[in-house]
């Protein structure tokens, strides 16, 4: 009778331990282990490695690992390069964001409208996304030529292109331009997707109403997508200053340091002038910037976004 009670009271403490709330937390967590572990291997991990790196200079050649402490930070603040490399990098996140989200919502509000052919010009604006990033570029390069096809076509109205690649100004528009029309298809497309969930009874609404096109938009549309203009912005911005391949093919940072940014400089600090530590604290560098801007625009939702207090 007695072991009998103890093995009821051990089954009851048993199931008053795993309760369906403990259930639900462990069933979480075995749906988020594998992206956890991915981001502790392949995320924190790294960043981790990076940090460590910078603190110490490698010299592969030397076959040396030494620790120099903050001396790597210190070059990087006397560093004549780093001022003319982040306004280059400056220039392109502004010029390539501007545009990039520009044209993908012009893009998206003129293939929302019910005309013949709009998934065939979705397709065409769209297909550049899925092209091979070193073969659009490797293209572009020969289209960019000063004999290139750009040139040509410009000659037969009578106008004599520059030499784009290889002016200054010109080549950080050219990367630009080049970059926009890489990765404009998949801002259009979510663009796309969301205006297609605004709902049609607010439009009607306002046109009762006497609102013009652009009150609209402007009141209605806009406030409606800022969401997914929050999502394209901060994907955008990111991309923008981790740009490598285009710059490595096109103008590999020149004329001069003009189109030099900050990843293709760091890519010539650690990999061509094999100065692993230095490169590894322009890649702190490259974090921080990172960071800081994708904060600074989750934090300015709370003004611009919709339903956002």
């Amino acid at each position: 009778m007695a072991l009998s009670l103890a093995r009821r009271v051990q089954t009851t403490s048993r199931a008053g331990w795993w309760t369906t709330r403990r259930r639900d937390h462990l069933l979480g967590y075995l749906f988020i282990g594998p992206q956890l572990v991915g981001s502790l291997l392949f995320v924190f991990l790294p960043l981790a490695l990076v940090f460590s790196y910078s603190l110490n200079e490698w010299n592969v050649l030397a076959d040396t690992f030494s620790f120099v402490g903050a001396d790597n930070y210190q070059r990087l603040l006397s560093d004549p390069n780093v001022p003319s490399v982040l306004t280059a990098t400056g220039l392109f996140s502004v010029g390539l964001v501007v545009f990039n989200l520009s044209l993908a919502l012009l893009l998206a509000v003129l293939l929302n409208q019910r005309l013949r052919g709009t998934t065939v010009f979705r397709t065409l604006f769209f297909s550049p996304v899925v092209v091979s990033l070193v073969a659009w570029t490797i293209v572009w390069g020969f289209l960019l030529q000063k004999n290139g096809g750009i040139n040509a076509i410009l000659q037969v109205v009578g106008i004599e292109g520059p030499n784009w690649l290889r002016t200054g100004s010109w080549a950080m528009v050219s990367v630009i331009v080049v970059q926009v029309f890489k990765n404009v298809g998949l801002n259009m497309v979510l663009f796309l997707a969301a205006l297609q969930g605004v709902p049609k009874e607010l439009f009607e609404a306002a046109r009762l109403d006497g609102a013009s096109a652009w009150t609209r938009f402007r009141r209605i549309t806009l406030p409606m997508i800022s969401p997914t203009v929050l999502l394209t912005s901060i994907i955008t911005v990111a991309g923008s200053l981790q740009v490598f391949a285009q710059i490595a093919v096109l103008t590999q940072g020149g004329p001069g340091t003009s189109t030099t940014v900050l990843v293709y400089y760091l890519y010539q600090q650690a990999f061509q002038f094999h100065h692993f530590g230095y490169g590894a604290t322009l890649s702190v560098l490259l974090f921080v910037i990172v960071l800081a801007l994708t904060l600074l625009q989750w934090r300015m939702r709370r003004r611009w976004v919709f339903h956002e207090a």
